[in-house]
């Protein structure tokens, strides 16, 4: 029988405590504490009878004191390369929803690729003692890695990882989403396919801009230099590649991006130029922020599933932290990537036309008189 809490005056109310919560839901302290660090061993009734109470009593658990007790702060650190990138707000919110799901809060921080900043947030996520790390920035941080290693942190890392206890990484399937674009150009017709990849220093971007280079000779068509141009996954960087490219005597009739921001910048540096997509140019870009589908017109693009991600980091950290619980993904967690066709690709500029031209004319079948 549930027995009711201390009573509270109206003017100077007594802080709701774990002791209330034991006593509204007629459980012992030490149920309740292990019932809220979602030990397992905790009988299943118990333990909704504890966050009953806890919903009733609109208690909050103290998380530092937890941690103090338990030694987990239940904390997980995710580093992020830029925050101005739809993309990693995306990938933030997911990975949030799942953490929170297992118990867990997060901390964020971005490093915009600066050594600086790179310092920054391996002090803070030794400062919160966080109980491990999903390192998002699709590049390897050697100094990142020393600082969270040394205290023995859980890392995750996208695309490789070093060969050291407490870290992993997810595999990106970078080609399988780039060899369906490459393909899907090629049967519309195209043969003059130029590239703007991020910037190169970028462990993800050259991988993209090798696959994109492989994927093209394995079609048959020819790489030209001059329209392969290092951009550096912006807005500003796309325009900017865009121009170079049209400033060439000699065009590509589709482009393909390494990133969806890219993409977009490419889009607009068409339209100031008054060119059409894809009447004159054809389109592809690569992430599939939500932001794809609402450009005009929408952006074909490679998905690569931020949700999937997510679920792979997670997963990662858990089979350090949590060895008891059997990850959604086995073994090393692989990304898949795949091609989502909008409505930024179709036939080269003039195609019917040259169509036309090829196709010999039947001749007349009637006779002179």
């Amino acid at each position: 029988m549930k027995r009711s809490p201390r009573t509270i005056k109206s003017d100077a109310a007594l802080k709701i405590d774990i002791r209330d919560v034991a006593a509204h839901a007629g459980v012992s302290i030490a149920t309740v504490s292990r019932a809220i660090n979602r030990v397992p061993t905790v009988d299943p009734v118990l333990a909704e009878r504890v966050w009953s109470a806890v919903a009733e009593l609109n208690y909050f658990p103290n998380t530092q004191a937890r941690a103090l007790v338990s030694g987990k702060s239940k904390l997980l650190g995710l580093i992020v390369s830029e925050i101005t990138n739809p993309f990693f707000p995306e990938l933030i919110q997911e990975f949030e929803q799942l953490a929170v799901e297992h118990g867990y809060e997060i901390l964020a921080a971005s490093t915009n690729h600066e050594t600086k900043k790179i310092e920054q947030c391996a002090r803070r996520m030794l400062e919160r003692k966080v109980d491990g790390v999903a390192v998002m920035t699709f590049d390897i941080q050697d100094l990142l890695f020393e600082r969270l290693a040394a205290d023995k942190i859980p890392i995750v890392f996208i695309d490789a990882s070093p060969a050291r206890p407490f870290s992993s990484f997810l595999a990106v399937d970078h080609r399988a989403g780039i060899f369906e674009g490459v393909q899907h150009l090629a049967v519309l017709g195209h043969r003059k396919i130029g590239f703007i990849s991020g910037p190169l220093q970028l462990l993800s971007a050259e991988l993209r801009k090798t696959a994109f280079l492989d994927c093209l000779r394995s079609v048959g068509l020819k790489a030209e230099n001059s329209w392969i141009i290092e951009g550096d996954h912006t807005l500003v960087g796309g325009r900017n590649a865009m121009q170079k490219i049209l400033a060439q005597p000699d065009r590509p009739t589709a482009i393909m991006c390494s990133n969806d921001m890219t993409a977009i910048g490419v889009q607009h540096a068409l339209f100031e130029a008054n060119l059409k997509v894809p009447e004159d140019f054809s389109l592809i870009g690569f992430d599939d922020i939500q932001l794809a589908g609402y450009t005009i017109p929408p952006l074909t693009t490679v998905r690569m599933s931020c949700k999937d991600l997510a679920q792979g980091a997670i997963d990662s950290l858990l089979s350090h932290l949590q060895p008891t619980i059997t990850p959604k993904v086995k073994d090393a967690p692989r990304i898949i990537t795949r091609l989502v066709v909008r409505q930024t690709t179709g036939l080269p500029k003039d195609a019917m036309l040259d169509l036309a031209a090829a196709t010999p004319k039947k001749k007349s079948s009637r006779r002179s008189s």
